[in-house]
């Protein structure tokens, strides 16, 4: 089962590689030519977002059990999406690493490694599938998140678009992040004496990592979308002190967000 799993694990390594380079050989929108490269790597994870998120409440929906026994109750295409998931974090790594510096990605990288981590785990141990399944819940609301950063890239921050993506950010976030984060944890807190000690450090590490992004991510955007949006003022060449939004002759024609590097 471990060699199936490292198998599949390979193959969706191959596919999102693969998806990187053909979204080199097409055009990037001329909004976001600047940042092409981080344009085609958003696109790149909300392909994995919308595959494994749906695919993880639909499996959560339809076999529940598990959720009710996330160590051993799980199918044989449970662990296919968490193969699935873990090639998408190792080839988001690779890119990471032959377009950015050390310095740029190492916090992605550091949160890439613990996921990977945690969900080589299950794959090698054939148990804990159920946990990872539940896990890769977060990724509906990454989903939301990277159409936000899409959004941000393409100069839309005044947008009806990007308000709608900002409010979807935040409920998802409480929804499919926060919720099932809390949910993991009381569940490994109560049945720590079923988990061996160095999988309950790996799985706290992780759990903490995530938990203390989700939380940093959620109060960046609440203050940077909602609590500083104010009516675009009518001065000509005003530019807001805060660093968050510029204008010219009224019109919002750029956004520095701190959230636009952080990923799920």
């Amino acid at each position: 089962m471990a060699s199936w799993g490292l198998l599949v694990t390979g193959a969706s390594f191959a596919v999102f590689r693969g998806l990187h380079w053909t979204l080199q050989l097409l055009p990037t929108p001329g909004s976001a030519a600047q940042d092409s490269w981080k344009w085609r790597n958003i696109c790149v994870s909300l392909v994995h977002s919308l595959l494994t998120g749906v695919w993880a409440l639909l499996g959560l929906s339809l076999y529940p059990q598990m959720a009710a026994d996330p160590i051993n109750g799980h199918p044989s295409w449970a662990l296919v999406l968490v193969a699935v998931s873990v090639g998408y974090f190792l080839a988001d790594g690779v890119d990471m690493l032959l377009n950015q510096t050390l310095g740029q990605a190492w916090e992605l990288l550091c949160h890439h490694s613990v996921v990977v981590s945690c969900l080589s785990t299950a794959i090698l141990s054939n148990q804990y599938v159920g946990l990872c399944v539940v896990s890769l819940l977060l990724e509906l609301n990454s989903v939301c998140l990277h159409l936000r950063k899409l959004l941000l890239l393409s100069h839309q921050a005044a947008s009806l678009a990007f308000s709608v993506a900002s409010w979807a950010t935040l409920a998802t976030l409480a929804l499919f992040r926060l919720v099932p984060l809390g949910w993991m944890s009381l569940w490994l807190i109560r049945q720590q004496h079923q988990v061996p000690p160095p999988l309950v450090i790996l799985s706290g590490t992780g759990l903490v990592t995530v938990g203390a992004i989700s939380i940093t991510l959620g109060i960046r955007i609440l203050v940077n979308d909602v609590l500083r949006a104010r009516p675009c003022p009518r001065i000509l060449g005003y530019k807001e002190t805060g660093g968050t939004r510029r204008y010219r002759d009224g019109e919002l024609v750029a956004r520095d967000d701190a959230t636009l590097l952080l990923k799920d």
